[in-house]
């Protein structure tokens, strides 16, 4: 571990839940996280987390059909847009979705968006969840997921990820 990079392992999806919620704390208007992972490692849910720590209206649900949903706050924060990058074939359908027009006023998270979203800050965090069952076995709910949280950009310099998200 680093002061950039920061591994959390997480044994539930609540846990996984609990963990986003606490990077919430850390989120302020203009941030942009990207989340990567296999198909059901627990992006929406790690996204789920993060509305909730913001307090966000509505159900933090995939946007895999709609690719972008904005979430306003009930709190007077910051909205979250989720965005769903799977269905995307490049960054000038990402430029499509106008993120910049909510960029620096909204949390911005980005699943599957390693690659097409890193041009959307130089100040971002990666966030990369990995299943730990072997390959070809059947995954459970419940089985533990290795988060890696990786820093870019000034913006999180300073920033203690190990106090903050592990319990």
């Amino acid at each position: 571990m680093t002061d950039r990079v920061l591994e959390v392992e997480t044994s539930s999806p609540d846990r996984t839940r609990e963990v986003g919620r606490r990077l919430a704390r850390l989120l302020r208007p203009g941030d942009v996280v990207v989340l990567s992972g296999d198909l059901g490692a627990g992006k929406t849910t790690f996204a789920q987390g993060i509305g909730a720590g913001l307090g966000v209206r509505g159900d933090v649900t995939s946007p895999t059909f709609v690719i972008s949903r904005v979430h306003p706050s009930l709190v007077g924060g910051p909205p979250l847009v989720h965005v769903d990058a799977y269905r995307l074939r490049g960054g000038a359908e990402l430029d499509d979705l106008d993120l910049a027009e909510t960029l620096d006023h909204a949390v911005t998270v980005v699943e599957w968006g390693d690659g097409l979203a890193d041009s959307l800050s130089a100040d971002r965090l990666r966030v990369h969840l990995r299943r730990l069952v072997a390959p070809g076995q059947l995954a459970l709910a419940d089985e533990p997921r290795i988060l890696t949280v990786q820093a870019f950009g000034s913006r999180w310099d300073g920033v203690r990820f190990a106090e903050s998200l592990r319990s």
